[in-house]
């Protein structure tokens, strides 16, 4: 352990990520594992981007979001499982503060992010189904650059408030992070700091930019269900409904995940499994987006073709 000396106290320059060193038996597994899933999440996803992009036939709002979200899980999942496969080569993962606080800057950021981007997808797809008349003036090309730069933008911000008081913070005891990645929680509990002031910030603009855009999410798909079922043909019901079907159930598993990770109790049986739990959300997720998409969306599959 590195550190420096600061008054009478030692402080921390680097943490030391556990990742998964308390199952050395299934290190190689668990190597080859993560590797197949990043390969094929960022294939996955630099597909669909190419396809978005070359396609003419998915130039409309619903795939240039699309575009940005696979864009997004390319970035979401580089932030953190490249680090994690090299340290599974060389058994040991140390990062140095700045490392782990830019680590943490652009996880939560591009976390963020998809909150948003997922309502605005919803909110696409309320427009579409709810009310179709007004697609094409609505959703014009300047506005679906708003919505999409918006939240980039409020994602990026909120985590870069948070990260910037970070490094006001003093570290002097352990230095033993239990995770595979600079989780904001566990690197606080190591601070011998006050650290009342940042997690009330952590707290305000996670509630500001996850709870709303959830909301906002349920809403458009109350509406859309609503609608839905008016049509009176089972036909029309499931073509209006294949539209967003996709989009659906990416929201229910990143938002299922995150609720299983961060709203359990971490002493409960189940809090155990945090780690677990955490894997589905920052890797697994990124990994079947594409596969959800490109498997349930007849325009992805046409555009394969």
């Amino acid at each position: 352990m590195r550190s420096a000396a600061q008054g009478n106290e030692t402080a921390v320059v680097e943490f030391v990520i556990l990742g998964f060193q308390s199952t050395p038996e299934v290190q190689f597994i668990l190597f080859l594992v993560f590797l197949v899933t990043y390969i094929t999440t960022v294939l996955g996803n630099l597909l669909i981007m190419v396809l978005v992009v070359t396609d003419h036939h998915l130039h409309n709002p619903m795939f240039f979001f699309l575009g940005n979200l696979s864009f997004l899980e390319t970035c979401y999942t580089s932030t953190i499982l490249p680090r994690l496969l090299a340290s599974f080569l060389t058994n040991k993962y140390v990062v140095s503060l700045n490392g782990c606080f830019l680590q943490y800057f652009f996880f939560t950021g591009l976390a963020g992010t998809e909150c948003c981007l997922l309502t605005v997808m919803s909110y696409d797809r309320y427009i579409a189904i709810c009310k179709p008349l007004h697609y094409t003036t609505t959703m014009n090309g300047r506005f679906c650059f708003w919505l999409a730069g918006g939240s980039w933008v409020n994602g990026l911000l909120a985590s870069a408030i948070v990260t910037s008081l970070m490094p006001q913070l003093t570290f002097c005891g352990p230095n033993e992070i239990d995770h595979f990645f600079c989780d904001f929680t566990l690197v606080i509990k190591l601070s011998c700091s006050d650290t009342h002031w940042i997690e009330l910030a952590e707290f305000i603009l996670a509630f500001i930019f996850t709870l709303p855009p959830f909301l906002l999410t349920l809403v458009s798909y109350a509406y859309i269900s609503n609608t839905v079922f008016r049509i009176p043909s089972s036909t029309g019901r499931h073509k209006a409904f294949s539209t967003c079907s996709s989009h659906l159930t990416v929201v229910t598993l990143f938002y299922g995940t995150l609720m299983v990770v961060y709203l359990v109790p971490k002493k409960t049986t189940l809090g155990n499994l945090h780690k677990v739990f955490s894997v589905c959300y920052t890797v697994l997720t990124p990994l079947v987006n594409p596969l959800i998409y490109s498997l349930r969306n007849n325009n992805i599959k046409k555009a394969l073709r």
